[in-house]
């Protein structure tokens, strides 16, 4: 289950006041993203694709964590019952369906970490969890980036960027163009999308 656009978008805004930052924006132009290529893939819906491209973050709304806004997100959406968001607040942070290869500081508790161990274990990725994991590598605070310049930054700040998740985010940009039948860039309007805070 979903909420409805307009909901989502309440949701990002209420979870903004929470925990201000750029994350509000970057899951704006994340949506963005999603709906543009789900639109030229005909097995897709394009507002699903925008309102889980919208909410993939939303555990942010809880204060600034890493590892943990996964299981905020998660816990959040499956207490409202929208369990295809809690999934894809899932699944934009694993490229192999496991934490070993997660960008960032394990700051859960052990009971934490197990409810995304164990959610990993039982859920089957789909074409939405992948749109998702590609716009996420898409998407940053002010615009659409180079997926190499995004993941270039997050290895700066991170100190390492795993290669398998590197050449995922790859396979996925060009799984999604053979998709489309086109440039994702010219998908997306890379240098046109830009979005300001809500």
């Amino acid at each position: 289950m979903l909420p409805t656009r307009e909901k989502a978008e309440a949701l990002l805004k209420e979870g903004e006041r929470c925990n201000p930052g750029p994350w509000g924006n970057h899951s704006r132009i994340a949506a963005c993203c999603a709906e543009k290529i789900a639109e030229e893939c005909k097995d897709m819906d394009s507002n699903k694709a925008y309102i889980l491209g919208l909410l993939h973050d939303i555990g942010r709304k809880f204060g600034v964590r890493h590892l943990g806004h996964v299981s905020d997100g998660y816990s959040y959406m499956m207490s409202l019952g929208y369990d295809e968001a809690a999934k894809v607040c899932l699944t934009h942070s694993f490229h192999d369906q496991t934490t070993d290869g997660y960008i960032g500081k394990f700051d859960t508790t052990q009971e934490e970490l197990q409810i995304i161990r164990d959610a990993l274990q039982t859920l089957a990725v789909d074409e939405y969890d992948r749109l998702i994991q590609l716009c996420d590598a898409l998407a940053g605070a002010e615009r659409v980036l180079d997926i190499e310049e995004r993941m270039k930054d997050v290895k700066q700040r991170y100190g390492y960027y795993p290669q398998e998740k590197w050449e995922n985010n790859i396979r996925l940009k060009q799984h999604f163009e053979e998709k489309t039948g086109r440039d994702i860039y010219a998908v997306v309007g890379k240098d046109a999308v830009q979005v300001k805070e809500g």
